[in-house]
């Protein structure tokens, strides 16, 4: 009695009732003992095994009656009929979520915006270091659910963006690590003519490395970027520009006594970053989308970007309107870019710099 109870609870909880008549009506045309055995099976799948197990174990069992009885024109009404319901039996959706995202500002905002939506997220970070082609890769096979990275065409139409850029475009606002000797040769820097006479190095699979060329910049790229520091110290190209928020953590993680952050150019273009999704996890999308909006909302997203970015310390260290700004265009910006909603930037786009 206590397994049928059990069952019994079990089947309003996962919203199978439904496909207990099918079984109910599957088992009315096979003999008793085979009969008895099709119901046990069904109790123990109902009662030890998750929903998808569930799933595998009726498609299982209408195949194999299907099988016997394919010569039986009486039963095939009913047997195309539980065919069909089967064949749409889901598991239930997942609450875990599998990211590339390590703990940083991106990981903080992914748990709070789902804790925002649904509170029975759990994220589950892989140690694994991947590059952007192999995210991707790993995206689309599902293995990975949600990772971050800046936008691009091609990007936004393989995964699901969330348009919620991550960095208000503070990454769009480069700054560079250049050679120690050649500081006063990006002092003299007054124009883009100036400046293309410089060549960057970038890694290969970044869409910064597109950007560049599209605007006539010569670019030389690494397809590791570790391999960019001892090619800039060795004369391979002039500066590696990285985002305002990143470049002081990135050089220490990278020591190296001849290169130094330039103090007077800002490399300025539009490219927001944003979180990523497989195009397995829609309804995860959707999730991490609402709950950055009800944060946009209420305030609460500056409050905690101002916080762990160290926003106003960032400001006075980089002195963003005393340096030469050099603008590109981006091409490949997606006409969906929601540049239109001010409340998502910051105010750099507007600044004039140095004359």
């Amino acid at each position: 009695m206590a397994i049928h109870l059990t069952a019994a609870m079990r089947v309003i909880a996962t919203g199978m009732t439904s496909v207990i008549r099918y079984v109910f009506t599957l088992t009315t045309t096979l003999i008793i003992t085979k009969r008895a055995a099709c119901w046990s099976l069904f109790i123990m799948a109902l009662t030890g095994l998750s929903a998808s197990s569930f799933a595998v174990f009726a498609a299982d069992i209408a195949s194999s009656h299907f099988a016997a009885n394919s010569n039986s024109n009486s039963n095939s009404g009913s047997s195309d009929a539980i065919k069909s319901d089967v064949s749409h039996i889901q598991a239930p959706i997942s609450k875990t979520i599998v990211t590339t995202i390590q703990q940083t500002w991106q990981l903080n905002l992914l748990k709070e915006a789902l804790c925002r939506s649904d509170s029975g997220y759990k994220v589950q970070q892989m140690s694994t270091q991947m590059n952007q082609k192999r995210k991707v890769e790993e995206a689309l096979a599902g293995t990975v659910d949600v990772f971050w990275s800046m936008t691009s065409k091609e990007l936004e139409e393989t995964v699901l963006p969330v348009r919620i850029p991550l960095f208000k475009g503070l990454l769009g606002n480069r700054l560079l690590i250049i050679r120690k000797a050649d500081e006063t040769r990006f002092a003299n820097v007054k124009t883009m003519s100036d400046f293309r006479q410089l060549k960057a190095g970038q890694n290969r699979y970044w869409p910064d490395a597109t950007i560049l060329e599209a605007n006539g910049l010569p670019v030389v790229t690494s397809y590791q970027y570790t391999n960019l520091y001892p090619m800039l110290e060795g004369g391979r190209f002039d500066y590696l520009a990285l985002g305002a928020q990143e470049i002081g953590e990135e050089l220490a993680s990278h020591p190296d006594p001849a290169l130094k952050v330039d103090s007077h150019i800002l490399l300025q273009y539009r490219s927001p970053a944003y979180f990523f999704v497989s195009p397995k996890r829609p309804e995860l999308a959707a999730a991490i989308l609402a709950g950055l909006e009800s944060m946009v909302s209420d305030g609460s997203f500056d409050e905690m970007f101002n916080r762990e970015l160290k926003i106003e310390q960032l400001y006075r260290e980089a002195k963003f309107e005393q340096r030469v700004i050099i603008r590109l265009d981006t091409p490949d910006l997606s006409p969906l870019t929601p540049i239109e909603r001010k409340e998502l930037w910051l105010d750099l786009f507007s600044m004039q710099g140095a004359k």
